[in-house]
């Protein structure tokens, strides 16, 4: 099978004929066929049926022509396996119904069994990988966006419950850290094995924390994670969410190999803050896709030229797409991308580039 490692070269920093692109959340909402299968199956119902749950995957791949394919899926998915009874309620998100409250509440949470309670997931992995021509990118929800679900018991704009457990009960926070640090690394590890070429771990909101409280509280079982699967080759990347510009000096350091950066902070700066070292991803405001075409063309153009300065970057949205994105924009967006970025690499080496393949 021709399989095209584009994505997974820019990841590496290693130069590449093209920027590559893909979209958080690209399998989603946007997309009218995907709507209909959602008047069917709730989203957890679509995420235990393999088949399904690699059709939606691939959906985007061959619609927008990305570069990389992004697991359907939840993060909210291995808590279960932990112990925890949550629903996906639609126009709220997760809710658990017994959430973690006290030393107690932590104690009686379950080593992860992925291959008993998740081996779902790694079915459609296993298909995927089967399937696809280009990476499969799966993830896991980074120990603070968990556990924030996990205290408050549901989506929150302050993060009290979630705060008050960091600064009045130091030793209750970082035993639930630690089991979902763990949770992590083996679910992860699972992915890898089963055929994924690339995770992200999703931080989505970290970005509420200050510099000091995410070093203390939340930097440790982050660096925990990277440095317990670094012995896997696959390309890993760390999306610390979104208003997340003040945190990005402590990911220095870190054994990711990107970074991605919401539309706060420019490419440039992203850079700088994070010592220079990782590839970088990002960073488009999702909501730029509501504009006219030439509008979102502008826009990207300005991040690409950034983003292009030096090798090891990843066109994408500083956050998830919303369901108002267009799928038509979406596809017209990527060529862009794709032409756009293919013509200012090859005029800068002064050779027309092909698209390198690679055969498996």
């Amino acid at each position: 099978m021709a399989f095209d490692d584009t994505f997974l070269r820019a990841c590496r920093k290693e130069r590449t004929g093209r920027v590559p692109v893909w979209y958080m959340r690209q399998a989603g909402r946007y997309d009218p066929e995907y709507r209909e299968i959602k008047e069917r199956y709730s989203l957890l119902e679509i995420c235990r049926q393999p088949e399904l749950a690699a059709r939606v995957t691939l959906m985007p791949v061959r619609k927008l022509g990305v570069d990389a394919a992004i697991l359907y899926s939840d993060i909210m998915n291995p808590v279960a396996s932990l112990g925890i009874d949550f629903d996906i309620m639609k126009n709220v998100g997760p809710v658990v119904h017994n959430p973690i409250r006290s030393k107690a509440d932590v104690e009686k949470l379950r080593p992860i069994d992925v291959e008993g309670d998740l081996g779902h997931i790694l079915r459609t992995i296993e298909l995927l990988d089967e399937e696809l021509e280009v990476p499969l990118i799966s993830f896991a929800g980074a120990p603070f966006t968990i556990a924030s679900y996990l205290i408050e018991g549901q989506p929150s704009k302050g993060y009290r419950r979630t705060k008050e457990m960091m600064y009045s009960a130091p030793d209750v926070w970082f035993a639930l850290m630690e089991k979902l640090g763990d949770m992590a690394i083996a679910y992860l590890r699972a992915h890898v094995a089963s055929g994924a070429k690339a995770f992200q771990l999703f931080d989505s909101w970290v970005g509420s924390l200050a510099p000091e409280d995410f070093r203390v509280f939340v930097r440790p079982t982050v660096e925990r994670i990277f440095s317990e699967l670094a012995d896997l080759s696959v390309p890993k990347i760390y999306f610390p969410g979104v208003s997340s510009g003040e945190l990005l000096p402590a990911m220095q350091g870190l054994a990711a190999d990107v970074i991605g950066l919401d539309w706060r902070v420019s490419i440039a700066e992203g850079r700088k803050r994070t010592g220079n070292v990782f590839a970088i991803q990002g960073n488009l405001d999702p909501y730029v896709l509501t504009a006219p075409m030439n509008v979102i063309e502008e826009r990207a153009k300005a991040i690409l030229d950034e983003g292009m300065q030096e090798a090891g970057y990843i066109f994408n949205l500083g956050h998830g797409l919303y369901p108002e994105a267009d799928l038509g924009k979406l596809k017209e967006l990527t060529t862009f991308v794709h032409e756009y970025s293919k013509g200012r690499l090859s005029a800068e080496a002064g050779v027309l580039p092909e698209k390198r393949m690679v055969t498996e």
